[in-house]
């Protein structure tokens, strides 16, 4: 019933008039401006479920069409040591012997596509892993560490990197990435180490000497730590809940949010004369620890600027250690780190990753976003298309607004002529086209992330009014201008216009890929002297994509 209801709301809400006040913008420059760099640092990676789901016909379909728009140059999946890749065979003598074809099978497929593996060194094949191993999700990923192991983990690094290096060529090795586990601060049942701090330092410290044994340039980081924090829970070798502390809404944004075990890894990499030649670590918007049943910790939800802030410590904190020069990979990033948020579904999200994309840019390497498909199995399988999944892309699929926001992105050049939010103006150095995006990201929503609670509110939020001046141009020459709102490129509006149908027939399957690729398009002429202007006033959450032709 409540699922019902809200479905009705929003319905409701994105066919019924409002009244938006707007703040306006005016913005100036010219096509032949200085420029400097925009690494497209958003398309380096993104994330994916689990490395048997990259064996799907459907997933690599996927994949390469995300690759193609957005940009993407590498995938990061969980579990490429399952027991269903069928890696690791244990013989009578207690050794193991690998067969790689399963991995093969998914490289090979990614490779062909022009996107490579960020590898996720995760989690243990069973006959590695602890007698009983405590499991996570539905396809029991073996988490549990068995101390009498480690040599033995060290010789599955070091063959898995010898068998790549074999298979692929080293010099194409070298451009992969190697991260050391998931998330192994979330010890204990539940979570993803059924182990301590000390032994993730361990199989930190086993598999860079593997990998760095098969070649030197081969390039290994972790420690791939979940959520930042602004508590103590986890000082100790493992997960202490009882050392959480909530913060409300009026002061969460003030504390100091720090990422977990990353000092304590530099220390201990030092310490060691191990290689760093990457941090990698996650963060969202909202607290992990929080207890929807008890409401312990509703409201732990942080500003669009918590992205910013935490890339800012970590660099702080890198350069302040014996690695100053190592890459910062956040190797997941997204609203929520829920895989059953439905506002991933919707379309405040697309705003939110353009503004803080673009409002970070060379803080780090690379932020990827969790995940680009929703052929996603943590909890298994969903029950209806849109089921607030963390892909981009449904099941099916339609192309989500999260899905645009990091297509438009992409299609920035690679120097940026202006910026301040809510325009940003870009060239490409190689031919000079000008391509520009506007977005609305309601200026009541810099304090807080938009949820599925709020959905009355985010829906009748505030609008911007925009007059962009590009001078210089060649005289009459063509733009395109793409719009994502809430009736076009929307496609959670257009599942709900059909019914919200569960099991949808073919053709409505058809229409709705057509439906979510949907955008508006206009195409404009700058005039006889060069001069492009538009005027627009962009409704809440609004992309809008100026493209040179």
């Amino acid at each position: 019933m409540k699922r019902i209801n809200l479905i009705l709301l929003l319905c409701f809400l994105l066919h019924s008039p409002a009244v938006w006040s707007a703040d306006n913008t005016t913005v100036k420059v010219s096509a032949q401006s200085q420029s400097t760099p925009l690494p497209h640092y958003w398309s380096l990676g993104v994330g994916a479920g689990r490395a048997n789901e990259g064996l799907r016909a459907s997933w690599q379909k996927q994949l390469a069409t995300a690759h193609r728009e957005c940009g993407f140059r590498y995938v990061r999946m969980h579990d490429i040591f399952n027991d269903d890749m069928f890696v690791a065979f244990p013989q009578g003598n207690g050794s193991i012997k690998c067969n790689w074809q399963y991995v093969d099978d998914v490289y090979d497929a990614m490779l062909d596509m022009g996107v490579r593996p960020f590898v996720e060194l995760a989690f243990f094949p069973s006959c590695l892993a602890a007698k009983g191993s405590k499991t996570q999700f539905w396809y029991r990923a073996h988490v549990s560490v068995d101390s009498t192991r480690f040599e033995a983990w060290h010789t599955l690094i070091r063959d898995f990197a010898a068998h790549l290096v074999g298979r692929y060529g080293v010099e194409e090795v070298r451009q992969w990435y190697f991260e050391v586990w998931n998330e192994p601060n979330l010890t204990g049942t539940g979570g993803f180490l059924h182990g301590t701090r000390s032994d993730y330092f361990r199989l930190y410290r086993e598999a860079a000497l593997a990998l760095k044994e098969v070649d030197e340039g081969l390039r290994v980081g972790g420690p791939a730590t979940s959520n930042f924090i602004a508590d103590h829970r986890h000082d100790g070798e493992i997960l202490d809940q009882q050392r959480s502390r909530f913060y409300p809404p009026e002061t969460i944004n003030q504390q100091q949010w720090k990422g977990v075990w990353i000092e304590d890894f530099l220390n201990y990499c030092a310490k060691e004369k191990l290689p760093v030649d990457f941090i990698s670590t996650h963060t969202y918007p909202t607290d992990y620890a929080l207890d929807p049943e008890s409401g312990r910790g509703r409201g732990a939800v942080r500003y669009v600027h918590s992205l910013r802030d935490d890339l800012t410590w970590l660099r702080r904190t890198i350069s302040q250690s014996q690695y100053p020069k190592a890459e910062v990979h956040i190797t997941e990033w997204s609203t929520s780190p829920n895989s059953r948020d439905r506002m991933h579904d919707n379309l405040p999200p697309a705003a939110y990753i353009v503004k803080t994309m673009l409002d970070c840019r060379g803080l780090a390497e690379s932020v990827m976003y969790w995940t680009f498909t929703d052929i996603f199995e943590e909890k298994g399988g969903a029950q209806s298309p849109f089921h607030g999944g963390f892909g981009m892309m449904t099941f099916q699929g339609w192309k989500k607004p999260s899905y645009h926001a990091f297509r438009m992105l992409h299609a920035l050049g690679d120097e940026q002529l202006y910026y301040k939010d809510p325009v940003i103006v870009s060239r490409n150095s190689n031919g000079g086209q000008i391509t520009a995006l506007a977005f609305n990201y309601p200026d009541e929503y810099i304090q807080k992330v938009p949820d599925m609670g709020d959905v009355k509110n985010h829906m009748e939020a505030s609008s911007k009014h925009i007059d962009i001046s590009i001078e210089q141009l060649p005289p009459h020459s063509t733009f395109i201008i793409e719009t994502l709102d809430a009736t076009h490129g929307n496609a959670m509006r257009a599942f709900m216009e059909i019914g919200s149908p569960d099991a949808p027939t073919r053709e409505q399957s058809v229409w709705m890929q057509e439906q979510s690729e949907g955008t508006q398009k206009e195409e404009i002429k700058a005039d006889a002297r060069g001069r492009l202007r538009i005027q627009r006033t962009l409704l809440p959450w609004t992309l809008m994509l100026i493209k040179q032709k």
